[in-house]
This record gives C-alpha cells, structure tokens and sequence, in this order.
C-alpha cells in the first residue's frame, strides 16, 4: 500500500470515529427531548381523591407525588385509552353526576376536557375503560387504595 493511500484512509477511518462519537455526544448530552402527557385523570366523591398525570414515555403522578415508572401492559393501556377518549375530549362531554354517584371524573387531554360519573359507564365502554384503568393504577404503581 502507498502512503499516500494509507493517509486517506486512516483520514476516512478518523472521520468515521469523529462521527460516531459526535453522535453519542449529542444522544447523550440531553438534548432533554420529553415525551407529551397522554392525559390528567382526577377521581373525586367517596373515600380519597385521585389525580393521575399519564406521560406517554411510560411515567404517572400520582396526587402530585414523585414520577414512577408503569409496566409497559400499562402503558399501552394509557396509549389506547388516549386514542378512545379523544372524540369525548373534542366534543367535551359533559355528564354530570347523578345522586346515586359513589366517584367523578374528569379528563384533560391535549383535545380538550370532560367529565362523566361511574354511572355513565354502562352506556360507554371506553368511560367504563377510564374508570378500570384509574382503579388499576391507583392500587399499582400509586400504591393507593383503588
């Protein structure tokens, strides 16, 4: 090999290594991308309120408390759920609670805000959805009654 031919490519092989490195500098400095909030849930009437803040990067909130991480099964739950309360969040349902109301809840999402009560479940799957998934985070990872 000639020197000539030699320089060039370890010029090339340094280029390359540049690069690579370049690359995991910017991944790694934090760039600070943060995934979007899927919803805000809040669950009011008897026994303890509940306020869940849902990030689609697979954190809640629990009452305001510190970030926890859900199980991935969770999170593809808060996804779809997202995806089905979405035309509920556009139009702005609004349910009010009748007198037989053991809990209320509201949902703020990026399309908007609605409320429903545990009664109005039995006519909407996907409020029935929202009330089985609030139950099931509330217990794990919140570690709260449901």
């Amino acid at each position: 090999m000639t020197r000539g031919r030699a320089v060039r490519r370890s010029g090339r092989l340094a280029l390359a290594v540049g690069a690579a490195v370049f690359a995991i500098v910017v991944a790694g400095c934090g760039l600070d991308v943060q995934e979007p909030d899927l919803f805000v849930l809040t669950r009011t009437g008897q026994g303890t309120k509940l306020s869940l803040l849902v990030n689609s990067s697979g954190t809640i909130r629990c009452n305001g408390g510190k970030t926890r991480m859900i199980s991935s099964a969770l999170l593809i739950q808060a996804r779809d759920l997202a995806d089905n309360l979405a035309n509920d969040a556009k139009a702005g349902l609004d349910l009010p609670p009748r007198p037989d109301t053991v809990f209320s809840y509201r949902i703020r999402m990026q399309q908007g805000t609605f409320r429903f009560s545990d009664r109005d479940t039995l006519h909407h799957p996907e409020l029935a959805q929202a009330e089985l998934f609030a139950a099931q985070v509330a217990q794990s990872p919140c570690g709260l009654s449901g």
